[in-house]
C-alpha cells in the first residue's frame, strides 16, 4: 500500500470506520487512485498540453469556445466544484487548435483550486500561448462546499471572469463576448 492509500486508510479509521470491512477493504487504494486522477493537472505543462498546435491564420475576429465542462476540487475543503468555462481570444496571426482550449481548462481545473484563480490561470495561459490581442474567460460553477455543508444552498452558482487586452479596454468587445455566450443580461 502506497503512502496516499495508507493515509486514506487512516482517514477511514479516524472517522470511526473499519477499513477491513468488505465494502471498504479496497477503498483506500481506489480513493488514492481517484485523487491522483482528479489532480493530474500537476503532472502537465502548458507546452505539453498545447503540443505545438498553433496555426497561421489571417483571422483577427473573436474566437470563442463555450460551455467547456470543468471539474475541480476546492482547495479549502477538497470538495468538488463543477461548471462550465467560456473562453474567447482575438488572434494576431495564429490560432490555437480547438481541443487545446479545453485541454488548458482541464489542466488547471485538475488541481486544487479556487475558482477565481482558475479563471485567471486559464486566461493567462491562453494569452501566453497565442499572444492574442485579448482574452476573456468566464466560469460559472456550483460548489459542493456550498451545497453539501455550511450554508447548504442548492441553487447557488458562482460566476467569475477575467478580461485581458481588448476585452478589458473595449466595452464593445467585452459586450460582444458576453452576448455571444448568452450573458448579456447581467
Amino acid at each position: 500500500m502506497d503512502t496516499l492509500s495508507s493515509q486514506y486508510r487512516d482517514i477511514l479509521q479516524g472517522l470511526g470506520e473499519d477499513p477491513e470491512r468488505e465494502g471498504l477493504r479496497d477503498t483506500p487504494l481506489r480513493a488514492a487512485k481517484a485523487m491522483r486522477y482528479l489532480c493530474n493537472g500537476y503532472t502537465k505543462s502548458l507546452e505539453e498540453v498545447v503540443n505545438g498546435a498553433l496555426f497561421a491564420s489571417d483571422n483577427d475576429e473573436m474566437v470563442i469556445v463555450k460551455d467547456i465542462e470543468l471539474y475541480s476540487l476546492c482547495e479549502h475543503h477538497l470538495l468538488p466544484f463543477i461548471g462550465r468555462a467560456h473562453v474567447a481570444y482575438i488572434p494576431t496571426g495564429r490560432v490555437l487548435g480547438l481541443s487545446k482550449v479545453a485541454r488548458i481548462v482541464d489542466m488547471y481545473a485538475r488541481r486544487l483550486q479556487i475558482q477565481e484563480n482558475l479563471t485567471r490561470q486559464i486566461a493567462e495561459a491562453i494569452q501566453e500561448v497565442t499572444s492574442a490581442a485579448g482574452v476573456a474567460v468566464v466560469i460559472e460553477a456550483r460548489h459542493m462546499c456550498m451545497m453539501m455543508r455550511g450554508v447548504e444552498k442548492q441553487n447557488s452558482v458562482m460566476n467569475t471572469s477575467v478580461m485581458l487586452g481588448a476585452f478589458r479596454s473595449s466595452c464593445n468587445t467585452r459586450m460582444e463576448f458576453m452576448q455571444l455566450i448568452g450573458r448579456d443580461r447581467a
